[in-house]
């Protein structure tokens, strides 16, 4: 089959597609014909060795749609031919063939394109886990997505937003505000504007933000303590330098920063999260936006695209 294999560390230009055995089935797991693949920022980090868990070489992405081509004798629930979705895998989602455990598969909604389905797991499941389990939202709060034009910021907007909540966030270009508003922000700004912090707190009649769903903590970290209200929440998604801030600042309002990472999730978090998800796409209030296809040959592309600043929607591989 064929797979984009990385190598070694290094740029975009060392995902090469090459010629790989497909895999095999064996007990307890799912080998599922990819129709597509999703590119996700931790993807880069993978491929470049600034994750040092990655084994070189590997075939990288953890999202993936298609339909189910073996199956264990072993595993239950899943029939040949089904539609399905990844929630990571075994042996890498850039490629024709991806083969899973059986806990890592989910079924696709009827209404659900693959494209669509393979910007599921990793930009969703991030945006919800964020979102209650680690910011502890609750309806009727205020809920600032700082950075909500990509992956993950369209799906927190659509999370927050049927979940209850007033959805401010922000995004560097008319386009990315564009999206943002079409995805259901009560309220979008700028963030490149100098006056968007003080836009923000007079919105909030000075009351401040509850939770802030932060996607570039090196440039925001410190504006966002300013922008929190009383006991409020960041949850750090993303995050790519570092950043100096003054610890007073969390004193006062009594203010908490967390991280997450989406594979700290436990497996019972994980079908509660995923569950909640079906429900929202057969419902209609959550549908991906996909901002490139690209075929797999072009994976390098990809990410370049999605580490530029102002992404919009989710970059997908086509297989």
């Amino acid at each position: 089959m064929n797979a984009i294999v990385v190598e070694k560390a290094g740029g975009p230009e060392v995902l090469q597609i090459k010629q790989v055995d497909t895999p095999v089935c064996e007990p307890g797991t799912i080998l599922v014909k990819v129709h597509a693949a999703g590119i996700n920022p931790v993807d880069t980090y993978l491929r470049s060795g600034d994750y040092p868990i990655a084994k070189f070489p590997f075939t990288p992405g953890f999202d993936a749609a298609g339909v189910i081509e073996s199956i264990s004798p072993n595993v239950k629930g899943f029939r040949l031919g089904d539609r399905v979705y990844t929630g990571f895998n075994i042996s890498g989602a850039y490629a024709e063939y991806v083969l899973c455990h059986d806990h890592q598969v989910y079924a696709l909604p009827d209404r659900v394109e693959f494209p669509e389905g393979a910007c599921i797991n990793v930009p969703y499941a991030t945006a919800y886990k964020a979102l209650y389990l680690k910011g502890h939202a609750k309806p009727g709060e205020y809920v600032l997505v700082h950075g909500g034009s990509g992956g993950v910021g369209v799906a927190a907007i659509q999370l927050a937003r049927a979940g209850g909540f007033t959805v401010i966030a922000t995004a560097g270009t008319d386009q990315g505000l564009n999206l943002i508003n079409q995805c259901g922000a009560h309220h979008a700004f700028n963030h490149n504007s100098p006056s968007y912090v003080n836009d923000i707190k007079s919105l909030t009649a000075d009351r401040g933000i509850d939770v802030i769903l932060e996607m570039l903590a090196n440039v925001n970290l410190e504006k966002d303590l300013g922008l929190l209200g009383m006991n409020g929440r960041v949850v750090v998604i993303g995050n790519r330098g570092r950043v100096e801030i003054d610890p007073r600042l969390t004193m006062g309002k009594e203010l908490s920063i967390t991280g997450m990472a989406l594979f700290n999730a436990s497996s019972s978090e994980l079908r509660s999260i995923h569950s909640a998800l079906k429900a929202g796409f057969d419902n209609g209030s959550l549908k991906p936006v996909i901002g490139h296809q690209l075929p797999l040959a072009e994976a390098a592309r990809g990410h370049e695209l999605v580490m530029k600043p102002g992404s919009y929607g989710k970059i997908v591989l086509k297989i």
